[in-house]
């Protein structure tokens, strides 16, 4: 499984692209908001960051031909490749948006997914990637964990080419289980990334190393 950070900030951005490994980021109308700046101002400066990795960008309009103007006018605008995604949600004008999308040679995210019969019609209409929302289902007594893992089954089974880009996290241990039913990937909380990396274990780990080198790590370098 590959993660993604699921935030805007620059400076979460920035200290995740330094040292974790890092596949691209996300983004939807809330994660900008939190920035308080105008998508033209904060888009520039995540597309530097991101480099080549990927850079999954949710489309507002509500209608499928607004949606691919959309999708192709931030793609032209910035000079976007193949890392590029245009992130669809799963309406009747999404469905729609992603086969016209896919026909004009852009990448698709199919988004705001809750059941595998969704993730399913997505990637019969082209989706690239599905993105169910986990800890959104938990919420409403549903089993997130296992939407993700009927999804991943479908795509194995029907020999799909689309990957699970599982989302909405509150927990590492969803994190964890999600891995666990085979997601390809997950986007994940500059918070939950820096929690699933740690343990206070390893930190008491390299405090021993510490001590115990003292006085015999004598090789310069």
């Amino acid at each position: 499984m590959i993660y993604l950070a699921d935030t805007a900030n620059l400076e979460e951005l920035k200290e995740l692209f330094y040292y974790f490994p890092i596949a691209g980021i996300t983004t939807n109308p809330t994660i900008l908001a939190a920035e308080k700046q105008p998508m033209s101002v904060i888009l520039p400066k995540l597309i530097d960051i991101v480099g080549d990795k990927m850079f999954h960008v949710q489309m507002i309009s509500t209608m499928a031909v607004d949606m691919v103007r959309e999708a192709k006018a931030y793609k032209a605008k910035y000079s976007l490749g193949d890392n590029y995604y245009a992130k669809i949600p799963v309406s009747h004008e999404g469905y729609k948006a992603m086969t016209m999308l896919k026909d004009a040679g852009i990448n698709v995210t199919a988004t705001a997914i809750f059941t595998q019969q969704q993730a399913l019609v997505a990637a019969r209409a082209g989706a690239d990637w599905v993105a169910p929302y986990v800890n959104r289902l938990d919420n409403i007594s549903s089993h997130g964990i296992e939407v993700v893992k009927h999804i991943v089954d479908n795509i194995n089974y029907f020999k799909l080419d689309t990957k699970v880009l599982a989302a909405s996290f509150k927990t590492v241990d969803q994190v964890h289980r999600v891995s666990m039913v085979g997601s390809h990937a997950a986007t994940i909380s500059h918070e939950i990334l820096e929690r699933l990396r740690s343990h206070p274990m390893t930190d008491m780990s390299l405090d021993w190393f510490a001590k115990d080198a003292e006085g015999i790590y004598d090789i310069e370098f």
